[in-house]
């Protein structure tokens, strides 16, 4: 679940999933608000509507009041010719006011303080305890045309129940379900439309570190979708031709020191003083091979060329074979049973600078491949000293050499890690170094096998 939003997908959903229910909430409520506002205005406007009706009932039957009381049955009114004694005593309610103004005129309407025995209607007083009755009764002072006093209780509607009027619903519970269902649906949508662009970008972008040639990305979909993908294109372009350029500057120059080489050698072979002569030769033979590893390290960084189906195991018996017949002590073991889509001649230059290493620095190279699931493992162990720690990283830096047995003196130019490296990199695979606990080095490659 943590994985989940951790991703720009699970993030997208939740928030689009987060921000429409809380809107939605947020209109619900207000909508609520509304109506309760509403209904308590129109149980208000009919309150005063049904005490206007009483009071005017009540003007002719002024004389009968002689009788205690005169009750207007369940509406919640009774009325009582007031006493000298009854003088407002409080400042006129919202509820006098409403009523003085719906009475014709002539008539007058005061608030005045409760007395016991006050708002003692009897359902009432079944429904709600004493105090709250007494709490929520008003008594009013109403004044006739005719200057007659009334004393009228009066009890005001009750307000509207939020809690009652809301409860929850099977039907509501229902219907609140498939809105997050709808509405996870669509952030799910949403979210990966919005994302599918991102994830082919990201799988570009890999796909480009192991392949400079790959076709360009489709410009489609939105105006900042394109051009995020024409922009992508135009750094591939560049990309590919910045390398090219470079390549085609190292190869040139390279190749083009052969000739005037072989010519050197050809007039180094007429110096009469043989001492001399021979390490005039050895220096050139030094020349030569940093010229040729210079042209194996431009053919490395350059990826041009369609890929071929090979099989892994004779390519690697193939090279054990040829290092074999030159001398070297190589062994292999291990199958793969595995096809790569690779450049065959850029491979086997990979595993012949990795042997040559192997057998130049550790006087023997074994050779064990394998498979991990959708790699091809190839590991490589010498019995040399091994390379220090803090130098790892160093190694496959063209033109660095180590002090020591890895050394200029061992005829080694620093290129042969570097160049197995950018070839590993092209065929999208990696290349890592371990100095063994019984001592060497072991190279290892993983390679990405062909799909069936």
């Amino acid at each position: 679940m943590r994985a989940v939003f951790q991703s720009m997908t699970g993030r997208v959903i939740l928030l689009i999933v987060a921000g429409v229910v809380a809107s939605a909430a947020l209109a619900l409520y207000l909508a609520s608000q509304e109506r309760q506002r509403m209904i308590m205005q129109f149980r208000e406007f009919h309150a005063v509507e049904r005490l206007e009706q009483f009071v005017l009932s009540l003007e002719n039957a002024v004389p009968s009041l002689s009788e205690p009381l005169v009750s207007a049955g369940r509406a919640g009114m009774r009325a009582q010719a007031a006493g000298a004694d009854d003088l407002p005593a409080l400042p006129r309610s919202t509820l006098a006011e409403r009523l003085e103004q719906r009475l014709p005129d002539g008539y007058r309407v005061a608030s005045a303080a409760p007395r016991p025995g006050d708002c003692e209607f009897g359902h009432m007083q079944r429904r709600r305890p004493h105090a709250e009755a007494r709490q929520r009764c008003e008594v009013l002072l109403v004044t006739l045309r005719d200057g007659a006093r009334l004393r009228v209780d009066v009890q005001p509607p009750r307000p509207f129940g939020p809690r009652a009027e809301f409860a929850p619903r099977t039907d509501f519970v229902a219907y609140a379900l498939l809105f997050l269902a709808s509405i996870g649906i669509l952030a799910a949508a949403v979210a990966r439309m919005t994302m599918r662009p991102l994830k082919e970008l990201a799988k570009a972008a890999t796909e480009l570190g192991n392949d400079i040639e790959r076709p360009p990305l489709p410009e489609r979909g939105a105006t900042e979708l394109r051009q995020a993908a024409a922009a992508f294109n135009a750094m591939q372009a560049r990309i590919r031709n910045h390398i090219r350029q470079r390549s085609h500057i190292l190869a040139a120059i390279t190749h083009d020191l052969q000739t005037p080489l072989t010519r050197l050698r050809l007039r180094l072979e007429k110096v009469e003083d043989a001492e001399l002569r021979d390490k005039l030769i050895g220096d050139l033979s030094a020349m030569q091979g940093m010229v040729r590893e210079g042209l194996d390290l431009a053919r490395s960084m350059d990826a041009a060329g369609p890929k071929q189906r090979l099989d892994l195991d004779s390519l690697v018996d193939s090279v054990c074979a040829d290092a074999a017949d030159a001398g070297q002590e190589v062994m292999s073991e291990g199958r793969t049973h595995a096809a790569l889509m690779a450049h065959p001649t850029a491979l086997r230059r990979c595993l012949t600078n990795l042997i040559d290493n192997a057998c130049k620095y550790g006087s023997y190279a074994r050779i064990s491949v394998g498979r991990e699931g959708a790699q091809a493992m190839i590991h490589v162990r010498d019995g040399g000293p091994g390379i220090p720690e803090s130098e790892m990283k160093n190694v496959f830096e063209p033109f660095f050499r180590l002090e020591g047995s890895r050394s200029r003196d061992t005829g080694g130019t620093g290129l042969g890690l570097t160049i197995a490296r950018n070839i590993v990199e092209q065929h999208g695979g990696s290349i890592s170094l371990r100095n063994l606990p019984a001592g060497g080095l072991e190279v290892t490659l993983a390679l990405p096998c062909a799909s069936a």
